[in-house]
């Protein structure tokens, strides 16, 4: 019979409050009370319980109850009965809380502003347009979709990605030379397995590309950047490719200057190696139309990457290859016989937010925000640190800051003595690319509207006096 019933504190033996209480029969209740004393240490290893006469007696339960809820946790391991020394609790029932504890280090307070570069705001997430785009997906997708799925991507978000950046980036494709990914670094992964290594790369740019190279074997060595982007006359014969960020070198800011982008095209194509084009944020320009993709130069000697990550969120995991065609087999066939990466629901939602305008209007909606942000943080440095100089600003997430020479850490400090998380320029800078400069890098898309002020506040409150 199934009941519900509390006695609230009943005493077990002499001083062990045991309290049953629950929906259940009897025996259950009892059993999962003696369970919660084992786990919680009221009862420890090798304690002695009252015999199962007494137990019934002083709980005013049937003695036949007490004696299977007993003979069913000695089955389960929690209790242990032998002749002559009673029923105990078990040896190697250690209570939950201290079988699992760990000594783990203490985590540093979390910073009350944010301003690291690559985090857009998670709250402008489109949420209506993407459960529309969603609705209008599923209700159209065909019955393969729910299969386990082609490791190149669905046919429809290749199509609509495929009419997307020729119009936006310029980039010459069609949808059998794209191949689906989860990001930039996932393709990179990809990339490296096919075509090896070595590769050359930015002095600066981002150490977890760097280092998931390394991990597949690939060797990198760093070109010079300044203010026109990769010295791309530093290449030599011996690399097989080239990671570059042409439309906004990250993190220094500024585009790849025209005759240099011609120049890396003849490059590869006298060398046969490879141009890896980041396109992490180029459609994000603020003082003219987003530049071109290299890619619409020579598709068949560069690979254009891009994502959602900045433009939707990093939690889609949906990203892209445009690939030249001798490299799409090598690619997909290194992904996998299977699609395992990108769900297909979510590739079909994101080729109706393309195909229908809501994901040109998102963008739109976006660089107006994050124009907006990129002036109040350089009003905000006239007023207060008119002494730094702000560069990177033309396009993208993020800016430097350009800071007096040894002074990068000592400002790093500061910050985070005002609650404020910003990176400087230093953790950026390839290995062997030897002294670089002094500076701060600010994500402006990072906090939420409200905590925006606050946080150029305090950056500006950190920085160094003139």
């Amino acid at each position: 019979m199934v009941d519900s019933w509390v006695n609230s504190a009943e005493v077990l033996g002499s001083d062990l409050p045991l309290e049953l209480r629950g929906t259940g029969n009897r025996r259950a209740v009892l059993m999962r009370a003696l369970r919660d004393a084992v786990r919680s240490g009221r009862l420890a290893p090798g304690a002695r319980l009252p015999p199962y006469r007494s137990l019934a007696a002083d709980l005013g339960l049937a003695r036949n109850t007490v004696a299977d809820a007993y003979a069913e946790l000695v089955a389960e391991g929690w209790l242990a009965a032998r002749q002559g020394s009673g029923t105990r609790v078990a040896e190697r029932a250690v209570p939950l809380a201290r079988a699992h504890r760990r000594r783990t280090p203490e985590r540093a307070a979390r910073p009350v502003h944010d301003l690291v570069q690559g985090k857009p705001d998670p709250s402008a997430f489109p949420r209506s347009a993407w459960v529309a785009s969603a609705r209008r997906a599923l209700t159209r997708a065909p019955h393969d979709a729910f299969g386990p799925g082609d490791p190149q991507g669905r046919p429809e978000l290749r199509e609509a990605l495929a009419g997307y950046l020729a119009r936006v980036r310029g980039v010459r494709t069609s949808a059998d030379r794209i191949v689906l990914c989860s990001g930039a670094a996932h393709a990179l992964r990809l990339l490296a397995e096919v075509v090896g290594g070595p590769w050359a790369v930015e002095a600066y740019g981002l150490p977890y590309h760097r280092e998931l190279l390394a991990a597949r074997g690939v060797r990198t060595r760093p070109v010079t950047v300044d203010g026109d982007g990769a010295l791309v006359r530093e290449l030599g014969r011996g690399e097989r490719a080239v990671l570059l960020t042409p439309a906004h070198q990250f993190p220094t800011g500024g585009p790849l200057h025209p005759e240099r982008r011609a120049a890396v095209v003849d490059w590869a194509r006298a060398t046969g190696g490879l141009v890896v084009e980041d396109d992490y944020d180029g459609e994000f320009r603020y003082d003219r139309q987003p530049v071109g993709a290299v890619q619409g130069l020579d598709p068949e000697h560069v690979v254009l990457l891009g994502s959602v990550s900045k433009s939707l969120s990093p939690t889609l995991r949906i990203g892209w290859m445009v690939l030249p065609e001798r490299l799409v087999d090598g690619v997909v066939a290194a992904k996998g016989e299977r699609e395992q990466w990108s769900s297909a629901t979510e590739q079909l939602t994101l080729a109706d937010f393309v195909g229908s305008g809501a994901y040109d209007r998102q963008v739109r909606r976006m660089r107006q925000r994050h124009r907006r942000r990129r002036d109040q943080l350089v009003a905000a440095l006239e007023r207060r640190a008119p002494q730094v100089r702000v560069s990177g600003i033309a396009a993208g997430l993020h800016a430097v800051l350009e800071l007096p020479r040894g002074t990068e850490r000592s400002v790093v400090r500061a910050a985070a003595w005002q609650g404020l998380a910003v990176e400087g320029l230093a953790g950026y800078l390839h290995p062997a690319a030897g002294a670089g400069r002094d500076g701060l890098v600010v994500g402006y898309a990072t906090p939420a509207e409200h905590a925006y002020a606050p946080a150029l506040e305090a950056l500006c409150r950190a920085l160094p006096p003139e």
